[in-house]
């Protein structure tokens, strides 16, 4: 049954038959613990992201208090939809106006180094590239067909798509994406603008999981406190047991 599914389906949908080649994902090579790879990524998410995407599960007054940014400093630089710390960080793009723009609402990115993983979060802002078929004029290497325009266009540049001309076992040649490489010039350097991905993919994976630091830090001193009561657990066991024959 299942064979004939596919063959109907291969039938009705030539291009079904051939998938298209995975791409695998950059590493960001990110620091949970590099303060001020954090701050400059709350600084850029604020800025770059915070119009259409929220973090609804993390208050501003919690953000600033885990990488010391000052209140004043915050107010002022990265409260866009509310004057009170205490306050949930919401877009500041309301839901119709969202949907109606970009067909549905833009998800919120709380948790998306925890669903989604670091290094697709790096891998997908380096993955645009041009592409006219599409209503924003850009398409996505890691997430074809995505809703999102290329809001750091200006900053990276846009890339242009590489393609790969392949053979199926039928004979049929077909061109198919591998890549990108560099088009228009942005205002970054492709090392600014690596640095600049890399520490919003950090910032994000802090938001995903806030005591994360902490806990792995915390995790070392277990570790060690269990290794030292182990040794002497077992000179007392030995202790306990030397006369026993």
């Amino acid at each position: 049954m299942l064979k004939r599914i596919l063959l109907i389906a291969a039938i009705l949908l030539p291009g079904a038959a051939a998938l298209a080649q995975e791409v695998p994902l950059l590493h960001a090579d990110t620091n949970i613990n590099d303060l001020q790879s954090l701050q400059r990524g709350a600084r850029d998410f604020m800025n770059y992201c915070s119009g259409c995407h929220s973090l609804r599960y993390i208050r501003y007054e919690r953000m600033a208090t885990d990488l010391h940014i000052p209140l004043p400093l915050l107010k002022k630089n990265l409260m866009y939809t509310s004057s009170k710390p205490l306050d949930h960080i919401v877009s500041a793009m309301p839901g119709d106006d969202a949907v109606t723009w970009f067909g549905n609402q833009p998800p919120d990115l709380t948790l998306m180094a925890r669903y989604m993983g670091v290094d697709y979060i790096y891998s997908f802002l380096k993955g645009f590239y041009a592409d006219h078929t599409r209503l924003w004029g850009v398409n996505n290497l890691y997430k074809p067909n995505v809703a999102m325009p290329f809001v750091l266009a200006s900053l990276q540049g846009v890339q242009k798509p590489v393609y790969k001309s392949e053979t199926d076992p039928s004979g049929h040649a077909s061109m198919t994406l591998v890549g990108v490489e560099p088009g228009t010039q942005g205002s970054m350097t492709p090392e600014e603008y690596d640095r600049f991905v890399r520490d919003l993919a950090n910032f994000l994976d802090y938001t995903a999981e806030p005591i994360k630091a902490k806990r792995e830090s915390m995790g070392v001193f277990v570790t060690l406190f269990l290794l030292v009561f182990f040794v002497f657990a077992y000179l007392l066991k030995k202790e306990y047991w030397k006369d026993v024959h």
